[in-house]
């Protein structure tokens, strides 16, 4: 597999997936997961050039020397080392998750360097906006007719209230997924295996985050982006997608219906349809 030397030293891998269009840069969520995950992303592999990042100290990539670079905005020097070595003098970029706050913070830093921004099911911590536990609720409650749902909306509820034993975590996991059956109950256990949870803790530590110099310089973006959120998404709930969306000057709001947290999953040809038509910078 590929390798880059990051601006610490850290040799950092990632994965080519070759496809007729131009480079897209893929970051996973997680956070500080590998991004053996995001698969080819539904196909998205026939229509773009897929280059597909593990963050330091996931996957093949190298644990730093210093712990603390796992901090979100201390990764943003990776993704500009990734560009150079890439040789792109404009960069787009593809987002899960968590990985969108990171995405974000690079647009945010290296305006100049970013061309498009596809951001999936997108983690808003960097922005400060707030998701409530009702608007997580309501998501929840539209899978009211699942089997599995009593069980799991109880678990949410103790979560939400700040009362969750240690089964509830596990006990959601159905919420995420547009469909609940085996193959998604074996990614959600070769998902959990892939995280770094040092990392992980250490992503969105203080200091990570300005939310509103953050927001202040995507009204200043001119990059197109596109924010793709899923109807059943209880980690992004509409009102937040909605709000997310409204921080850029040039984006676009797409919801999938049906779709939870892993839309390329769940519907992989409406999926690759919305990002492959992403407008040109």
């Amino acid at each position: 597999m590929p390798t880059f030397t990051s601006y610490d030293g850290t040799l950092l891998n990632y994965r080519v997936l070759d496809g007729p269009g131009p480079d897209l840069v893929c970051l996973p969520g997680g956070p500080m997961q590998d991004s053996a995950y995001l698969g080819d992303l539904g196909g998205l592999a026939a229509h773009r050039r897929l280059i597909l990042l593990d963050p330091r100290g996931t996957g093949a990539s190298a644990v730093p020397a210093d712990p603390a670079t796992y901090r979100c905005d201390r990764q943003v020097a990776d993704l500009e080392a990734l560009r150079r070595h890439l040789a792109l003098p404009r960069m787009d970029l593809l987002a899960h998750s968590a990985g969108a706050n990171l995405a974000a913070l690079y647009a945010a830093r290296h305006p100049e360097h970013t061309g498009r921004l596809a951001l999936i099911t997108p983690s808003v911590a960097a922005t400060g906006i707030t998701i409530t536990a009702e608007q997580r609720l309501a998501a929840a409650r539209l899978r009211r007719d699942e089997p599995w749902f009593p069980a799991a909306f109880a678990a949410l509820e103790r979560i939400t209230t700040g009362q969750a034993g240690s089964d509830d975590w596990t006990a959601v996991e159905p919420f995420f997924h547009g469909r609940w059956d085996d193959s998604a109950r074996e990614f959600a256990a070769d998902s959990a295996r892939r995280k770094n949870q040092e990392a992980a803790a250490a992503f969105g530590a203080d200091g990570a985050y300005d939310p509103e110099d953050l927001r202040a310089a995507l009204r200043r973006s001119e990059s197109p982006v596109l924010v793709l959120a899923g109807e059943l998404d209880l980690q992004g709930p509409l009102p937040a997608m909605t709000e997310y969306a409204g921080l850029f000057t040039h984006a676009k709001l797409v919801v999938h219906p049906g779709a939870g947290h892993f839309p390329w999953r769940d519907d992989p040809a409406a999926f690759t349809a919305t990002v492959a038509a992403l407008p040109a910078k």
